[in-house]
């Protein structure tokens, strides 16, 4: 019995520790008015998602994603005049280059802690990982993935789920497909962000309303 009790509480133990990452240093920023927050909160988790991949016991790793939409956007800007203080000359100068590059591209922050820094590859030519964007249209690559850095609490005030060294990204995706259809058709309640390797596959579940 107490051999039954010793295995149960190794197997809660391990399993406690590959449902959350690691987590450490100061928590995110906040805004002083709860209502503010939790209205930005709000916005963030209808276009963000997060997954784990794992070993067994083991996570291998740990993602998290948001959709710039138009919405989240405007929301993130808003939050980041609150911080700063930002004029409203500065804020509207925001607005319009975040508002450009919405009509470019469908991008994606992507967040993730990898447990094996060698397959912390996303941004590189011959990665192991295949990203991809899937909507009811079909599903099309990443024009570009850039590789932003190591998160902090500067990062983590605008997406809390990205813990302290988490490595962040930007994903970025076509409009339209090659014959002119848009990737995401008007309409579309949500799309995913599928990240996908021989370690396992991840996919990623936003609102894209």
């Amino acid at each position: 019995m107490r051999r039954l009790l010793v295995a149960a509480v190794l197997l809660g133990v391990l399993g406690g520790c590959a449902s959350s990452p690691p987590s450490v240093g100061e928590p995110a920023p906040t805004l002083d008015d709860p209502k503010q927050e939790a209205a930005y909160l709000a916005v963030l988790d209808r276009y963000s998602d997060r997954k784990e991949i794992y070993d067994g016991f083991d996570t291998r790793v740990f993602a998290g994603a948001t959709l710039q939409t138009p919405a989240f956007r405007e929301a993130r800007i808003h939050r980041r005049a609150i911080f700063q203080t930002l004029p409203a000359a500065k804020v509207e100068q925001l607005l319009a280059e975040e508002k450009a590059e919405a009509e470019q591209f469908h991008e994606f922050f992507l967040a993730v802690h990898v447990n094996d820094y060698r397959y912390d590859d996303f941004a590189h030519r011959n990665s192991i990982w295949r990203i991809a964007l899937v909507t009811p249209a079909g599903e099309i690559t990443p024009l570009a993935i850039r590789r932003m850095g190591r998160s902090d609490l500067n990062v983590r005030a605008y997406y809390p789920y990205a813990s302290l060294f988490w490595v962040t990204y930007r994903v970025r995706f076509p409009k339209v497909f090659a014959d002119g259809q848009p990737v995401i058709p008007e309409g579309t309640e949500q799309v995913m962000l599928r990240v996908a390797s021989s370690l396992g596959n991840a996919e990623l579940k936003v609102s894209a309303r």
